[in-house]
């Protein structure tokens, strides 16, 4: 790898739009680290992109344990000792297991489940990377959140789904008011209902679309919007 190269770290990015997301950074020369639970499907998942020729390696990361984040964190320092973007991606949506439209019917320990990977995750995940980029004085990190986040627009349906984002959503502010001196710049997106395995065929967005704005987000100059909600380039409401 050319140690010149920005590296970059996709989390669940094994399948969906974290798989597309590493594609596209790859592809602007970054190296990039998928991460993700399961090994197995990561690490062939790492192989589809570099039989594309890109520069793309695998390395297990559970975001709901600590020692798995810090292991990650300890890699990344000893092979490169620097980190450009962190692209939080992994979460999950399993309102639907309680019946997915009442927020009566929903179990708390599906509310618990849905904040540790969606909320707490991303927190854990970011506070043991984020040392390697106070190093460099650079970071960019793009969570990816969900208008279904958005207190605006508020509805029924997935009660703990949108619990999770709106929280993100509060966590990209604070980030990025704590973070923005190191020159380190947080911000929220929307992908859009896109083609994935939670937005299925009616979804209008391919998937490379629905990346376009986190990639965008991933590589903004100095000096960019922080702390902000986009999607499709834009500002959106919180």
């Amino acid at each position: 790898m050319n140690s010149a190269k920005k590296i970059a770290v996709v989390t669940g990015a094994n399948h969906g739009l974290g798989f597309e997301t590493s594609r596209q950074l790859a592809k602007q020369g970054y190296h990039v680290i998928i991460a993700s639970r399961d090994e197995e499907k990561g690490q062939k998942a790492a192989q589809t992109l570099q039989n594309e020729g890109l520069s793309i390696i695998f390395y297990p990361l559970n975001v709901t344990n600590d020692e798995s984040c810090q292991k990650l964190a300890a890699f990344i320092e000893n092979e490169f000792g620097k980190l450009a973007v962190l692209i939080n991606n992994a979460d999950i949506m399993i309102d639907d297991r309680d019946g997915g439209n009442s927020i009566f019917d929903v179990q708390i320990e599906t509310l618990k489940e849905t904040m540790e990977t969606n909320v707490y995750g991303v927190l854990r995940v970011t506070k043991a990377l984020v040392p390697l980029m106070k190093k460099r004085k650079y970071g960019r990190i793009v969570n990816i959140s969900s208008g279904m986040g958005q207190l605006i627009h508020m509805e029924i349906g997935h009660p703990g789904y949108r619990i999770s984002k709106t929280a993100l959503n509060a966590v990209t502010r604070i980030l990025s008011n704590e973070l923005q001196i190191n020159n380190i710049l947080v911000n929220s997106v929307c992908p859009g209902w896109v083609k994935t395995d939670i937005g299925v065929s009616p979804a209008p967005h391919i998937m490379e679309k629905g990346v376009d704005t986190i990639i965008w987000l991933a590589t903004l100059p100095d000096g960019s919007a922080t702390g902000n909600f986009f999607r499709d380039h834009q500002p959106i409401a919180w």
